[in-house]
């Protein structure tokens, strides 16, 4: 059995109370301004003031300091300690990146020109299908990497850029083999529909069906993705294809999550609370009728401000969500086109300084309710016993530093089960 020791720590961690925070909650940290965590095999088996966390070990023969029973203990040096970030909603798993596409958009280019010029998510899917899964093995866990080292412990990877039978398969193995071969917990989504193939352009039902006849049991049969999700948006797939593919989904036993309402509001947000989702994600045009459907039915918000940030949207109304009780998580959607990043500590800065939450709000956003928001709160997203010892260190007195200290990640060590892992 291995017990290791972190003291001399600035604790904040959200209060995890069995579902996600919301209202009031959304923003309710514990605080141990000497804190210190007591690990073992990985797991915090206790978590609070030093002095207490110290008694208690001393108390306790089958864990005492002086019989050697600690095996390292790790000063903190005052450091300011948090969870890890749970980003959960990534596209990570791509072949290249679509750099050039960026700057024709910045100087004004519109998306539809793009596309049709060969570029947009189609570049992807045509890169995907030219790559090995050895290709995408190792982009998305260069990726995977680099967001280790800005603070995020667990993510959620998308497949999506396949769009058919044999490239949806391969982009899942690939993600899979990274949750096998990097630190972090990985939680893999089927998005078959992502977009609607050229070949089906004129008849995306078919399309569809495509995806629950034939695709959705392979994937179930393939045993990698927890969840299946789908773009709902005007030119892609509407409500009506969103409830038929997720409702198929569900009843092959698939969490639900959906891209919802992104641009305009077509009724993905109502949807999600219908269907009774993990998740609606993006929502910058979801209306205060379904945002209050989706917080009767605990469905988790997640924004990605990093989204309208590259794209040059208003942002999700986070301040409004949260008055009415709608659990918000934050995310990056890195991904080749629209949010080309994998920091969440640059997300939050996002949240705190253009949505209107607050230091706190965000910390919970990116921590807890991330973690909700891909089923993963049991193990990981809050600082308590019986989860992971999963945290960061961060340089500064409070989490109010990863916003402040603008365009840094003020992350100095990352600890993942009680390992420091960068």
């Amino acid at each position: 059995m291995s017990r290791k020791l972190f003291r001399n720590a600035n604790i904040y961690t959200p209060v995890d109370n069995g579902r996600p925070a919301a209202g009031k909650d959304q923003g309710l940290l514990n605080h141990f301004p000497h804190g210190a965590i007591l690990v073992e095999n990985g797991v915090i088996k206790v978590i609070g003031d030093e002095k207490d966390v110290l008694a208690g070990i001393k108390e306790s023969p089958a864990s005492c300091v002086e019989t050697g029973d600690i095996h390292l203990e790790i000063d903190c040096q005052g450091h300011c300690l948090i969870p890890g970030f749970v980003d959960p909603h990534t596209h990570m798993c791509f072949a290249k990146a679509r750099e050039a596409e960026f700057g024709m958009r910045i100087q004004g280019t519109p998306y539809l020109e793009i596309l049709e010029k060969g570029g947009g998510i189609h570049s992807s899917v045509r890169a995907v299908a030219e790559a090995s899964e050895e290709d995408l093995y190792e982009n998305t866990r260069n990726h995977v990497l680099s967001a280790l080292k800005l603070g995020t412990t667990t993510v959620e990877i998308k497949s999506g850029y396949g769009l058919d039978l044999e490239n949806e398969l391969k982009m899942l193995k690939a993600i899979g083999r990274v949750s096998q071969t990097t630190p972090l917990d990985v939680v893999a989504t089927f998005l078959g529909a992502h977009a609607i193939p050229p070949v089906y352009k004129e008849n995306p039902d078919a399309f569809i069906d495509l995806i629950i006849e034939e695709m959705l049991p392979a994937v179930k049969d393939q045993g990698i993705a927890r969840f299946c999700d789908i773009f709902c948006e005007k030119g892609v797939f509407s409500i009506k294809q969103g409830r038929k593919l997720l409702s198929a989904a569900k009843a092959l036993g698939f969490g639900l999550k959906i891209h919802a309402d992104e641009v305009h509001d077509l009724g993905g947000a109502g949807l999600a609370a219908d269907l009774c989702a993990v998740s609606a994600d993006h929502l910058l045009a979801a209306s205060d009728e379904n945002m209050a459907k989706m917080a009767a039915a605990g469905v988790v918000a997640n924004l990605l401000p990093a989204t309208a940030y590259s794209l040059k949207k208003s942002y999700a109304r986070a301040r409004a969500m949260i008055e009415k009780n709608l659990p918000v998580a934050l995310a990056t959607d890195c991904n080749p086109g629209s949010s080309y990043t994998e920091s969440m500590p640059f997300v939050i800065g996002l949240a705190v300084l253009n949505m209107e939450m607050t230091p706190a709000q965000a910390l919970t956003a990116a921590t807890l309710n991330s973690a909700y928001a891909i089923n993963m709160a049991a193990k990981v997203g809050s600082l308590d016993v019986g989860k992971q010892a999963d945290f960061l260190l961060i340089d500064g007195d409070s989490p109010a530093m990863i916003a402040y200290h603008a365009g840094v990640a003020p992350v100095t060590a990352v600890y993942k089960l009680g390992e420091k892992v960068a």
